[in-house]
């Protein structure tokens, strides 16, 4: 934990014998827990259960739940391997069905066991897991380079809202719009944050808020429905929020809540930034209403934690996500550029 670069997942050892390393999100800011994952099951357990969030972290765990998935079906009949590594992956994929990240992780991994198939054990294995930290780390570069191409569009003592959790506990290090802020820090150009507490699940306020303080950025954390104060108030001069998916003409899925910060932004004439890589581009899906959004748990909206807040037996709708038109996003920010104003053209063009 003492690490400069904030990694929530790594593998440990080889790949005949590794596991995986995660920070359990679950638990943070009150406890630093850490997982030890040796199965593929744990794996999507712990996707499904938020142990890991945030689209880029996600496809990495999936991407390395694949390695462990590989190993379990090696150790059984040769003739059922195919069939095997086939219920790794769907059991992957189904956890979260938003974040596209999973999916093309879930497809690249895929192609690499059928690359390496006919190879031995040993070298089948270390192919997968060799695929599986190129993941990695082309994620950690292109958060550097999210963050040095986004912070060029901030002016100098940039007061920046930020919603839910895009930075390194998202990724595979450094973060998606946490880098951008990140970078803006560094040279000069954020002066304070403002966090969204991002309700129900408070990702905001229980890892956002975490990873600026841990960074020593100032940050002011805020309940969701003060934005539009604070934005009338003068007090916000950007706004930079990941994705988890954006389609082919620049709609961007992310954590509830965005949408609405994207009305109360245009509304005050605020830039709405958002920082994504472009494997969360999904060139297969047109438009926004394409996409997805997961229904979570009841639970989650009338308890925080074990403490109940809403009366026994109250209905209750709890979409995961929502979508932002382009029309509402001034840029999205990827490793390969910027497309500003996000389009079918802009889009494409990063693409190339």
């Amino acid at each position: 934990m003492s690490d400069t670069l904030l990694r929530p997942i790594r593998w440990l050892g080889g790949a005949e014998e590794g596991q995986i390393w995660m920070l359990d999100q679950r638990r943070l800011p009150l406890e630093a827990k850490e997982l030890l994952i040796a199965d593929h099951r744990g794996v999507a357990d712990a996707i499904r259960d938020m142990a890991i969030r945030g689209a880029p972290a996600i496809g990495l765990a999936a991407a390395m739940g694949v390695v462990l998935g590989v190993r379990e079906a090696l150790g059984k009949p040769e003739g059922i391997w195919d069939e095997e590594v086939k219920a790794v992956l769907e059991r992957l994929r189904s956890t979260r069905v938003t974040a596209v990240n999973l999916e093309w992780a879930l497809r690249r991994m895929e192609s690499a066991y059928r690359q390496h198939r006919g190879q031995s054990r040993t070298a089948l294995l270390q192919n997968l897991l060799s695929e599986a930290l190129a993941i990695q780390e082309e994620d950690t570069a292109a958060n550097r380079t999210m963050g040095e191409l986004g912070a060029d569009l901030l002016k100098p003592g940039s007061r920046v809202l930020t919603h839910c959790n895009a930075g390194a506990l998202a990724t595979s290090a450094y973060g998606t719009a946490l880098g951008v802020i990140r970078c803006g820090h560094a040279r000069g150009l954020v002066s304070r944050v403002f966090v969204d507490e991002t309700r129900p699940y408070l990702q905001g306020a229980r890892l956002t808020a975490w990873e600026l303080q841990r960074d020593g950025i100032l940050v002011t954390l805020i309940t969701d429905s003060m934005a539009g104060y604070f934005m009338k108030q003068g007090s916000i001069d950007c706004v930079i929020v990941g994705s988890d998916r954006i389609a082919r003409n620049g709609d961007v899925a992310n954590k509830i809540g965005t949408y609405s910060l994207a009305v109360l932004a245009k509304a005050h004439q605020i830039p709405f930034y958002v920082a994504a890589p472009t494997s969360t581009i999904d060139l297969e899906t047109p438009t926004g209403d394409q996409i997805p959004i997961e229904q979570r748990s009841p639970r989650e909206v009338t308890h925080i934690g074990s403490t109940v807040i809403a009366p026994e037996g109250i209905e209750v709708s709890h979409p995961a996500f929502d979508v932002t038109p382009a029309a509402l996003v001034s840029a999205i920010i990827t490793e390969r550029g910027i497309a500003m104003p996000p389009g079918v053209d802009t889009i494409r063009s990063l693409m190339e």
